[in-house]
């Protein structure tokens, strides 16, 4: 009988503690922005390589550019594909947008960036952004003007950005969708704007995998001086944790966005 009584006691103890830590797990709040942080500088980083490459190719400077006086720029078309090499100071070039770059970019093209189907093919060669070196390739290929007389571009990207400081490495892959929908009639780039759709996927070292989807599309204004999309949404599901929703914000130029994780949400300032 005692025997009985001790297994008995032993179950309800075991019970009661197994009941504490599922509470316990359950009032773990899931916190965790960086995965949209990472998701936003791969963005912004790729994009930033594609503007930086339409400036160069038009030599166009201006207050909203990205480039500045201390690029050396050169146009080889004497080759099939033509070849823009994009060479920042060594030292450290300080852009338009704050960021400090070195290195080279790249740039293999077939034909103006605006020419239905013509392909721009992004390298880069010892590039740094803000000490962040970034790897990989960007593709740009011009699918002409769709249903709504827009052209529109298939981008995709595979890379990394190698963080500063030994802080991991935040791999990249996307595939993309990016619309011209206002100031391609202009000759200048400072009143384009485009809406980009699409999946995205990425990891950084030591930490999880994810995987990324438009909800509603970013809208990328040139004229906005911190380069970052003025709205859009994005939903970012890591493997093993609840979807999260980095949203843009409603039009505003600014460097901040916010992340929705179950009914909360948090400010991050996007670097």
């Amino acid at each position: 009988m005692k025997t009985k009584k001790l297994l008995f006691g032993s179950l309800v103890v075991f019970a009661v503690f197994s009941l504490l830590f599922s509470n316990c797990k359950k009032d773990q709040k899931d916190t965790d922005t960086n995965h949209a942080g990472d998701n936003a500088l791969a963005e912004k980083t790729f994009g930033d390589a594609l503007e930086i490459a339409d400036d160069a190719i038009v030599n166009n400077v201006n207050e909203f550019s990205i480039l500045n006086a201390c690029v050396t720029v050169t146009n080889d078309t004497t080759v099939t594909p033509h070849i823009l090499t994009i060479k920042f100071d060594s030292l450290g070039c300080l852009g338009q947008d704050s960021r400090t770059r070195s290195g080279k970019i790249i740039v293999s093209y077939t034909g103006h960036y605006k020419d239905a189907g013509s392909t721009h093919t992004i390298t880069f060669d010892n590039y740094f952004v803000d000490s962040n070196q970034v790897l990989g390739t960007k593709t740009v290929v011009n699918n002409g003007y769709n249903s709504s007389n827009h052209l529109t571009f298939t981008v995709h990207d595979d890379g990394q950005i190698l963080l500063k400081g030994n802080a991991g490495t935040i791999t990249w892959l996307a595939d993309k969708t990016r619309e011209f929908v206002e100031g391609e009639s202009t000759s200048t780039r400072v009143d384009d704007v485009y809406l980009i759709t699409g999946t995205s996927s990425g990891a950084r070292a030591t930490e999880r995998t994810y995987t990324a989807t438009t909800v509603t599309p970013l809208r990328v204004v040139l004229g906005c001086s911190f380069h970052h999309p003025v709205s859009g949404q994005i939903n970012i599901k890591p493997d093993g944790k609840d979807e999260r929703l980095l949203d843009y914000g409603v039009g505003d130029c600014d460097d901040v966005a916010t992340v929705k994780i179950g009914k909360k949400f948090y400010t991050i300032k996007l670097r």
